[in-house]
């Protein structure tokens, strides 16, 4: 007998000199920023990855730091671009990405990702994904995992294909506790959850980051998928959900489904979601049955409440349909969180005081975070913008670093003004101040750049504390020096 054979060694010592079964794929997914919200856009494809027997890492840059334990053995990173203060955070982290897991295919997916894929192509990455990203992913992944280079991209770079969605995996991440929490305006605060009823928008707006990508398609997620979301969330602490949709009421009936279902099984929970001014209008109606539910506020992209600006960024409301969506919430007994772009090519410093007087006005000045009186419009790759008569004899050479195309107001004081408002709000936030107090130095600000004595401020012009969330930033922002180096 041969006993140099298997067959003749003890069947323990023969399986130890079997091949074992290969280790899992690795894939690791990164998320730069995401309005200090845990992120869908991790949970969902980690669900679909896990499903297909993918070993998956996730990584949230807000609030962990790149180790190279966590990227060791990755044979795919994905990073997650959503927005331009992630994709700046993201440009940042690649180079180290690379170093840490250089073997690892490197593929940025998310909106931000099909605009600058220039960019993004000339630092390393390999696959870019936008629109619906979870087939791609997958199909990059199978085929990295089938022993295939992927030097070359068959995903297609933005793909508008509805998709099954199932329920997002959000076991990898950092716990809710971590991420922002609602403030109520009692100083009671709670845990907040982040989920999406939809994605993508029907509308056109011309300076909006959605519009290039998605061009006036929206994509719903199915009814038992966000709720089953939701429910996880809430049995891991989640007081509030934060809807992360574009604009809730693109389909209102099924949001109102998604509300109706939460509410019944959640009777407690509270939320707040986005919403344009022109649906709030529309769909009147509907708001007293949000407030019912449990919505505290609503975000409205207001943007200017100037009705030629509003014009040129094809907002489809004006500065009095403004006053009236916030009346219309104030009756239902919804707070109206708007969000501005003050400084264009097209603002005057009548104009930005103007804001200020209106702010003051209808006393929203502790509505407003100081970080959206300083933003200033970005035009990224294929913005509709572009398409503008004359606007492109008013703005530079796109600037890769900058992630847009810079312009310079004609008027140099409004660009200073601009700048002075920005450090005093970051400051200002720095340093704690109140909303109102970061008010009054702006408005001062303003006043200066006029030359004009300011109007005395007294307290009771602030209005009513509103329910808001703790991370003030915002997706246009400029990522302050801490972010971009956090990681």
């Amino acid at each position: 007998m041969d006993c140099a054979s298997d067959s003749c060694l003890p069947s323990s010592a023969g399986e130890a000199n079997r091949p074992g079964p290969a280790a899992p794929f690795k894939v690791v997914l990164i998320n730069p920023y995401e309005l200090g919200r845990q992120p869908f856009a991790l949970a969902e494809p980690s669900a679909w990855l896990k499903q297909s027997g993918f070993d998956v890492q996730c990584i949230d840059l807000s609030l962990q730091k790149l180790a190279p334990e966590l990227l060791a053995g990755a044979q795919l990173a994905a990073l997650y671009v959503g927005m331009h203060t992630a994709t700046r955070i993201a440009v940042e982290a690649i180079p180290r990405i690379r170093e840490m897991a250089p073997h690892a295919h490197l593929c940025v997916y998310g909106l931000y990702a099909p605009m600058n894929q220039t960019l993004l192509r000339g630092l390393g990455v390999q696959t870019i994904l936008g629109g619906e990203f979870e087939p791609g992913l997958m199909s990059l992944a199978q085929r990295l995992r089938a022993g295939e280079t992927c030097d070359v991209q068959i995903e297609p770079v933005v793909n508008l294909a509805r998709i099954a969605f199932i329920t997002p995996d959000r076991s990898g991440l950092p716990h809710l506790q971590r991420y922002a929490h609602l403030i109520l305006p009692d100083g009671g605060k709670k845990m907040v959850g982040f989920s999406e009823a939809s994605r993508g928008c029907k509308h056109l707006c011309r300076h909006c980051p959605v519009v290039p990508v998605y061009q006036g398609k929206f994509r719903v997620v199915p009814v038992e998928v966000v709720l089953a979301d939701i429910a996880q969330q809430v049995q891991a602490g989640a007081a509030h959900i934060s809807f992360g949709d574009p604009d809730f009421f693109n389909g209102p009936g099924h949001a109102m489904k998604v509300v109706a279902a939460m509410h019944a099984r959640f009777p407690h929970l509270s939320f707040d979601a986005t919403i344009k001014i022109q649906h709030l209008i529309e769909h009147a109606g509907l708001l007293p049955r949000l407030r019912a539910a449990g919505c505290l506020f609503v975000t409205a992209a207001v943007e200017s409440v100037d009705d030629k600006v509003l014009e040129y960024l094809a907002k489809n409301h004006t500065r009095a349909d403004f006053e009236r969506g916030l009346r219309l919430c104030h009756e239902a007994g919804i707070f109206l969180a708007p969000t501005f772009v003050p400084f264009t090519p097209w603002t005057t410093l009548e104009g930005y005081l103007e804001l200020l007087r209106t702010l003051l006005r209808l006393r929203l000045m502790e509505a407003v975070p100081p970080i959206q009186l300083c933003i200033r419009l970005l035009v990224p790759e294929g913005s509709y913008l572009l398409q503008l008569p004359g606007f492109r004899e008013m703005i530079a050479a796109f600037d890769a670093k900058l992630l847009g195309y810079p312009w310079r107001h004609a008027d140099p004081r409004v660009d200073a003004l601009q700048q002075a408002v920005q450090a005093c709000a970051a400051q200002g936030d720095q340093q704690g101040c109140s909303r109102s107090d970061i008010f009054g130095q702006i408005w001062q600000l303003a006043h200066d750049a006029l030359g004009i004595a300011a109007p005395q401020l007294a307290a009771t012009d602030s209005g009513e504390p509103v329910a808001r969330l703790s991370e003030p930033w915002y997706c246009c922002a400029e990522p302050t020096e801490q972010q971009l180096q956090s990681f």
